[in-house]
Parts: structure tokens; sequence; C-alpha cells
């Protein structure tokens, strides 16, 4: 599991005065990038080189997070298949649950244009992150 703790910033409160709901989806993209890193370590996105692509998210908003309070976001894996893995990311505050989504990647050549099977290399990293739902 991969975690970090981020403060709000002011600008990611909306009107109502807690967390707008577009910003987790940022924090979890910061909560892949070491999972990344895997597949491409000095992250050079280089279609050549960079076999992954975001194929669906999704999130439930469990609890409404605040500007006062630190967040931690958590990040494993959570299935692995032949082409594709799903990410789990949760941001909990104050020792709340408030945000769980699933980010699924599927391992991709851009050059071909067409899903590729997952490198046996790059499944053992991933499998060393996986907590099964």
């Amino acid at each position: 599991m991969f975690t970090f703790k981020i403060r709000p910033r002011f600008g990611d409160i909306d009107g109502l005065g807690h967390v707008n709901n577009t910003v987790p989806s940022v924090w979890f993209e910061m909560g892949r990038t070491d999972i990344l890193r895997f597949f491409d370590p000095d992250l050079s996105l280089d279609k050549k080189v960079f076999p992954l692509i975001v194929a669906h998210i999704d999130f439930d908003f469990l609890s409404q997070l605040y500007f006062k309070h630190e967040v931690e976001i958590k990040t494993w894996i959570s299935k692995i298949g032949t082409k594709s893995f799903t990410i789990h990311h949760e941001a909990w505050q104050e020792d709340r649950l408030c945000v769980s989504g699933n980010a699924v990647i599927v391992h991709y050549d851009f050059i071909a244009e067409q899903t590729t099977p997952i490198p046996d290399d790059k499944r053992i990293l991933l499998t060393e992150h996986l907590i099964p739902s």
C-alpha cells in the first residue's frame, strides 16, 4: 500500500465550505504515481515506452472533506487481470473514510493501438501491493 498526506488548499474548497468533489480525483491520480513507475521508472510518458491507459474510474463520496485538516490518501492494487489491473484509492480525514474509488488501468501498446498482456515482472510488482477487496 502507498500512502501520503495532503493539506487541502484554499482553492480546493467550494461555496459550501468543503473540498470540491473534483479534487479527490487529482489526489487519487497523485496516489497512482508510484505504481506507474513500475512500468516507466522515469515517467517519460513516451508512447513507445509508457504502456498504460486509464479505462475506467469511479468514486463514492461517503463523508465531506474539510479545509482545516490533512487528508491521507491510501492506494493499493485490488485486482490483477491478464491485460488490466485495478487500483483502489481511499481518502481519509480525521479517522473517517471520506472518498473511495477505483481506477482500471489497461496495459496498452500505443503504437499498435491494442491491449497487451501485463508482463510477468510487472505482475510481480503489482502483486506485492495487492489487497483484494
